[in-house]
This record gives structure tokens, C-alpha cells and sequence, in this order.
């Protein structure tokens, strides 16, 4: 064996080394930063417009979460925590009966909930077996943690829509979970 072909692959195995070192490292302050930057608007008789730290500020409320797709995917289950809905339109002069919470997100997603839902009223449950069950008492909440951790982009973080209960097991349907939330009206 040549002695500079033996110093090359050292070379190698050392950059590479160094480059997965960067890389494990550049995880979290990616996060951060997308917490950081994050800008919710929330519309109503006034208009608010919070960060990560406003959002963390409020009182929080925790539960189970789970969800199934409209293919029948499954997501969950999570413990949630998160603000709830009724909260945040607080900040903007509430929601009264017959108003809609209309939730969207930069990609144009958008989901419309009544003021029932907003009461834990109105949602089809399903158990284990996406058998449909009838509804426990739910909360719809602006979820920023997900199993104890920071959501991450791939879940639909720094903050998404998540249906939650006191007791696990309680299934809904997962087009409603908005992701990437970053605006909420109250309309009539």
C-alpha cells in the first residue's frame, strides 16, 4: 500500500467525521430558528399578532391527540400541549354563536371551525378500530409541543391545529390538524 493513498483515506474518514459533526449539531438551532421567525395574526374585532414567546405566554392545555387521514393513515397517538382555540380568539374579541374560526397556513391550507366545535361539540370520534364512537368532551388547541418536544417542521411546527382529549384513544379526523398555522380570523 502506497503511504499517500493510506493518508488520503485517513483524510476522508476525518472529513467525513467533521461533516456529520456539523450536521448533527445544526438540528437544533434549525429548530430554534423556526420557532424564532415564527408569526401568528389573529383576526377578530381587533387584530393581534404573536410570536412563539406570546403564544408560550398563555395559559396552556394539555390532552391526547390522534388522527386519521382521509386514506386511512394514522398519526398518533401524541400527548399535546398548545393554547386553546378559545383562548386565542380572546386576545381579539371572542367568538359569539354562528361565528366560524377560519385557521390557514402559507400553503393555502385552509380549515373553518364553527362556534360549536370551538365548544368541543360537532367532531365524528372513532376508537382504536376507526370505529365510530360517540364524541368525549374534545378541545381544539394551537399545539407547540408534541410527545414533551418542540413540533418540528416535518409535523407541521412550530405550531399546528390538534383535536384533543382527556382520555387517549379518542380518534378524529386529520384534515382539520392544520399545519404551519400562521393566521386566524373569526368571520361571520
Amino acid at each position: 500500500m502506497r503511504p499517500h493513498s493510506l493518508s488520503g483515506k485517513i483524510l476522508l474518514v476525518v472529513v467525513l467525521v467533521l461533516f456529520s459533526a456539523l450536521i448533527a449539531g445544526c438540528s437544533a438551532p434549525v429548530q430554534d430558528s423556526l420557532a424564532a421567525d415564527w408569526r401568528l395574526t389573529v383576526n377578530g374585532t381587533t387584530e393581534r399578532v404573536l410570536t412563539m414567546n406570546d403564544l408560550k405566554a398563555l395559559p396552556s392545555a394539555d390532552g391526547y391527540g390522534y388522527c386519521v387521514s382521509t386514506t386511512g393513515f394514522r398519526f398518533g397517538p401524541y400527548t399535546c400541549k398548545g393554547v386553546d382555540l378559545k383562548d386565542i380568539a380572546g386576545l381579539v374579541g371572542g367568538v359569539n354563536p354562528g361565528q366560524q374560526v377560519w385557521i390557514s397556513a402559507p400553503d393555502g391550507y385552509l380549515w373553518v371551525f364553527d362556534s360549536d366545535q370551538l365548544e368541543g361539540r360537532g367532531f365524528v370520534t372513532f376508537n382504536e378500530n376507526l370505529t365510530e364512537i360517540p364524541s368525549p368532551a374534545l378541545r381544539i388547541i394551537l399545539m407547540y409541543e408534541q410527545n414533551g418536544t418542540a413540533l418540528s417542521y416535518d409535523d407541521g411546527g412550530p405550531a399546528r391545529i390538534a383535536i384533543i382529549s382527556e382520555q387517549p384513544g379518542v380518534i378524529t379526523e386529520g384534515s382539520a390538524w392544520v399545519k404551519w398555522v400562521d393566521r386566524i380570523e373569526i368571520r361571520e
